[in-house]
């Protein structure tokens, strides 16, 4: 299973001027952003543990920001906006200080958490003189610095007893939440948790919600009916489909309810951003998702010379490692032996290609090949009617199969045979239809 933790940015991107206000947006190093806005707010000749315990506050509140995509959940472009009134004073070109230059660069990948909770603390502060709230006092923590607290004994006389700092967190490329692709009955994976664990918290403050069922990660009818009402109370097209403006819409609702952007926030605990699927697949890895790509993989070497075609299984082996070097290399992606979330969109890219232009000499394995999405109960269209001719096959011989309709719909009678089949052939008895099973169908139909 993957944890995801928080990742600081190399970069943040910056709105400079109010959210609604017609401004420039500016990326910009997220180190050169904190010592900006902390020479933006603090004097350079204020106790190091003061200055410290400010800095840790700036990092944390514009992470998140970031983590909460708070901004881009409510469809800007950008991370965070220089208004103090709304987040952090920042200044384009302005000068920094050498000391809080060295403290930034010390600390900048460590953030302030509260209690058990796995996001970046809104850390709300205000200056103390002019302002109050209920945060952080800047000229107050000058007072308790000069008393002798440590940076975290200051933060926790703002924040409570139970705040603490994570450090040394990772650092990478900030990465939009939305995948890149409409996600939908029989899509699987990652984005499917995410919206499966949002709709099932949302539900709790608006009960008319339908009830998830699935736990597998796979967009099931009970997920798309979730959805479609989700849909219509927030006055979105009730497609029953996540595209980009529904997944945000999900994302700033989810954020709202918890106060994940709040003081008095009710947190995100380790379980709630643990998912099923890994963010990398590399040897020795097993399960659907690298049954997923060997079948991929292999659909795209029987067209493709330059990817060898070898034996798979449901393990990553040598002969994973060597299709897939191949691969990048064809597709121009860093030769690593390795699958992350880059590779496999444009693996899942590189397959729909395929079913889009099929060679006209291999026209009669067209409709063998699997659709490149799970098939379950309320599925619709040519791709089921196709399984189903391969179910009709299967019965005409194997009686003990309940039977079929070919009429392009995943119905009762439909989950029945695929249940049957998955316990005849020692696969997980759940009715719904993966790579590997439709190419077990495939073989069973030709019998």
């Amino acid at each position: 299973m993957a944890v995801r933790y928080p990742i600081v940015p190399n970069n943040i991107t910056v709105h400079l001027g109010k959210p609604d206000e017609i401004a420039r947006d500016i990326t910009i190093p997220f180190t050169d952003y904190i010592s900006n806005v902390a020479a933006s707010e603090l004097y350079p000749t204020w106790p190091r543990n003061a200055l410290i315990a400010n800095i840790y506050a700036i990092i944390s509140f514009a992470m998140n920001r970031i983590y909460n995509e708070w901004y881009r959940s409510k469809g800007y472009n950008f991370d965070i906006t220089s208004s103090s009134s709304f987040d952090q004073a920042y200044v384009e070109n302005r000068s920094t200080y050498g000391n809080i230059d060295d403290i930034v660069d010390e600390i900048f990948n460590n953030y302030v958490v509260k209690g058990n909770q796995i996001q970046p603390y809104f850390t709300r502060y205000c200056d103390g003189r002019t302002t109050t709230c209920d945060g952080l006092s800047q000229w107050g923590s000058v007072s308790l610095a000069n008393q002798g607290k440590t940076p975290l004994e200051i933060l926790r006389y703002y924040y409570g007893n139970d705040i603490n700092i994570k450090y040394d967190a990772p650092v990478g490329d900030n990465t939009e939440g939305y995948p890149g692709y409409e996600v939908g009955l029989g899509s699987f994976g990652n984005p499917v948790l995410l919206i499966q664990r949002d709709l099932r918290r949302i539900k709790q403050n608006y009960p008319a919600i339908p009830s998830i069922t699935t736990t597998q990660g796979i967009y099931d009818e009970s997920t798309r009916e979730a959805v479609k009402k989700f849909q219509e109370i927030f006055g979105l097209p009730v497609t029953g489909i996540v595209n980009k403006a529904t997944w945000y819409k999900i994302k700033y609702v989810y954020t709202s309810v918890k106060k994940l952007s709040d003081l008095y926030s009710e947190g995100l605990s380790e379980e709630e951003v643990t998912f099923l699927y890994e963010d990398e697949l590399s040897y020795g890895d097993t399960g659907i998702e690298v049954e997923y790509i060997h079948y991929f993989l292999d659909a795209i070497a029987f067209l493709d010379k330059d990817i060898p075609r070898l034996p798979t299984n449901s393990i990553y082996t040598n002969n994973t490692e060597t299709m897939v070097k191949a691969f990048q290399k064809k597709y121009n992606l860093p030769v690593t032996g390795i699958i992350t979330y880059r590779d496999f969109k444009v693996l899942k890219s590189a397959y729909d290609n395929i079913l889009k232009s099929f060679p006209k000499e291999y026209q009669d394995y067209v409709n063998e090949l699997y659709p490149d999405y799970f098939l379950t109960r309320g599925t619709t269209g040519e791709d089921v009617r196709r399984f189903q001719r391969f179910l009709l096959a299967i019965c005409r011989y194997d009686h003990s199969i309940p039977g079929v309709r070919v009429n392009g719909i995943f119905d009762d009678l439909t989950e029945k045979s695929v249940k049957k089949l998955q316990n005849d052939y020692g696969f997980e008895i759940n009715g719904i239809v993966g790579p590997l099973l439709w190419r077990k169908v495939v073989e069973l139909s030709k019998r």
